[in-house]
């Protein structure tokens, strides 16, 4: 099987699924995903986190303006409408406080905040810092998707990543550390441009491994294998 045949399969990027463009390079388009990746970054079913983005687009709350406008409230009312009731008022006051960030320091545009950014490195302290409680998983959900889109989003793929795509044979065991593991699949894939799709496919694909007696395969309360139509959360 190719790693295009596997994608085909298993299923491509999440932005896409939700509809938003990140291919355009868009600023609005690249908000809806860091916003979506903050539902996706709890512990939280990949369902109720879906639903929840689409209440939020039915409610046209998708820019860092029509937050601050709903209100802590509103935010609360939208979250509980998609069933996000147990981390309604931490996220209501984290998009909340990004918004707020993100327009004091950035004007409200994230390819501000990615052309401010010294390096990958620095780009990740940037997210990070717009608002209590963005950490590593979300900033993981949210960059994956953005290789090749911004020039400065360099994730190293995860561990599910590279179990994965070693199981199937895109990669070899001896591939001992997850810089080669990238530079391996990217070269596999043949071209950074659309390779987030390829690393959300393996990635859905290392969500569904179970545990391994030895625990080299972690999976937490959130990692568990929460179908939607047949795929996994990110």
């Amino acid at each position: 099987m190719t790693p295009r045949e596997f994608v085909e399969n298993t299923g491509g990027s999440y932005s896409k699924e939700l509809e938003i463009d990140l291919s355009s390079g868009s600023s609005r388009e690249i908000f809806k995903w860091l916003l979506a990746s903050v539902l996706f970054g709890a512990r939280i079913s990949w369902k109720i986190a879906e639903r929840t983005w689409r209440c939020f687009e039915a409610h046209d709350v998708l820019t860092p303006e029509a937050i601050s406008e709903t209100g802590w409230e509103g935010l609360v009312s939208i979250l509980d409408e998609g069933g996000y009731v147990r981390y309604d008022f931490k996220t209501a006051s984290k998009l909340i406080e990004l918004s707020e960030n993100l327009k004091q320091y950035y004007q409200g545009d994230m390819d501000r905040l990615h052309s401010d950014a010294a390096n990958a490195r620095d780009l990740e302290k940037r997210l990070a810092a717009l608002a209590k409680g963005i950490g590593p998983v979300t900033i993981e959900i949210f960059l994956r998707e953005m290789r090749g889109i911004w020039e400065k989003a360099e994730p190293l793929p995860s561990e599910k990543t590279i179990s994965a795509a070693r199981e199937l044979g895109f990669i070899p065991d001896t591939i001992g550390n997850r810089k080669d593991a990238l530079k391996g699949l990217i070269d596999r894939w043949g071209n950074e441009r659309d390779f987030r799709d390829f690393e959300a496919a393996l990635q859905r694909k290392g969500m569904e491994r179970p545990r391994r007696p030895d625990g080299a395969l972690r999976i937490t309360q959130r990692d568990a294998s929460v179908r939607r139509k047949g795929r996994t959360s990110p």
